[in-house]
């Protein structure tokens, strides 16, 4: 029997998860809410913060640190990678602390990792990073030479959501054409089309979110972005932890933003219509690659629970396909799967090498 520590850092939560094989022997997510992250300047500066937390987790439901076997995380936003696991190694500990694609809390998740396993002498894994790209050539061209548009989403969920769909109508996935859309602190969608994310839209071209400011007028962002002695970091801290709901309201929580749009704020109202407004019109831009021929729509991710927010979805696209709705996130027992096909030979991890 294998016992893996799953961990998965987002944006306002630690998720931990102790799993013995395939089952389940605990979840628990901790939350951290703007004021408790307010005196961390960095993503980094919150490592002690966050393992210190998942150990006593960990030792409040009795689990010995020595008695596990793997331990496996969230992937941060390393290099475009190709689906799959990961062995955590020193390369990918550098580039996760020195040179990531861009700073996110899930970056933290295999730095943990190594530090708790190497204590103790087992692997550390990441499964299906942010930073999976597997987008066909044609989608990576955009107006502007020199830059170009990347994989970047919530991959493992993402891919978890489709694989669970394509199991719940047993087909295979690799003969399913489906969008998928992962609604949460940002929101990223992905076309899976023989059995690849051959399309993608991230969470900083796409729909604004509780967090994100999402796609913007290009005009309007480079005029901001060279006055008011605004530099590169301030305007990152704008688009990726100031803007969308948090923006607006000056909160995260879509669950609180939505009770104000159910009792009748009509500020609250109308800016949580735009954002399915904006994730809509974007299912729209990945419908027309494949001419439309859509299997299904998947809404995933924890924004949807709320009913109100996937009708105004459903509304605006079931012309294009029938809207399935898988609300939370498979990405723990996904973690656990992974790692345990790596463990059990299944599956063979991949050699990461840093890249400057």
């Amino acid at each position: 029997m294998h016992r893996i520590l799953v961990i998965n850092p987002g944006s306002t939560s630690t998720k931990i998860a102790i799993y013995e094989d395939a089952t389940s022997i605990f979840v628990e997510s901790i939350d951290h809410t703007p004021e408790d992250l307010k005196e961390y300047e960095t993503i980094a500066s919150q490592y002690d913060m966050r393992k210190n937390l998942i150990l006593k987790v960990v030792e409040k439901h009795g689990i010995k640190i020595e008695s596990l076997t793997a331990v496996v995380a969230r992937g941060g936003l390393l290099p475009p990678v190709k689906a799959g696991a990961y062995e955590v190694n020193d390369d990918m500990v550098w580039q996760l602390t020195y040179l990531p694609q861009n700073e996110h809390a899930s970056n933290l998740g295999a730095i943990i990792a190594d530090s708790i396993a190497k204590n103790i002498n087992i692997p550390a894994y990441i499964y299906d990073p942010v930073t999976v790209d597997e987008l066909e050539p044609i989608a990576r061209i955009t107006g502007l030479p020199g830059i170009e548009r990347k994989g970047m989403g919530h991959n493992l969920n993402m891919r978890a959501a489709a694989m669970k769909y394509a199991g719940e109508v047993d087909k295979p996935y690799k003969e399913l054409s489906l969008i998928v859309v992962h609604l949460g602190g940002g929101i990223t969608m992905s076309l899976h089309h023989g059995g690849r994310m051959i399309d993608m839209i991230s969470d900083d071209e796409g729909p604004f979110s509780p967090e994100r400011a999402g796609g913007l007028p290009a005009f309007q962002v480079i005029k901001m972005a060279t006055s008011n002695n605004e530099d590169y970091n301030s305007m990152m801290k704008k688009v990726r932890t100031q803007g969308g709901l948090m923006g607006y309201f000056g909160v995260n929580d879509s669950r609180i933003v939505l009770g104000k749009a159910e009792q009748g704020d009509e500020k609250a109202s109308l800016i949580c219509e735009a954002m399915a407004h904006n994730v809509a019109k974007n299912i729209g831009k990945l419908a027309v690659v494949v001419s439309g021929a859509i299997d299904a729509i998947i809404l995933t991710g924890g924004i949807a629970y709320s009913e109100q927010f996937t009708n105004w979805i459903k509304d605006r696209v079931e012309f294009i396909s029938k809207v399935v709705v898988l609300p939370g996130e498979n990405e723990m027992e996904a973690l656990a799967l992974g790692a345990l096909r790596v463990l059990n030979g299944e599956e063979k991890a991949n050699v990461f090498k840093k890249q400057m």
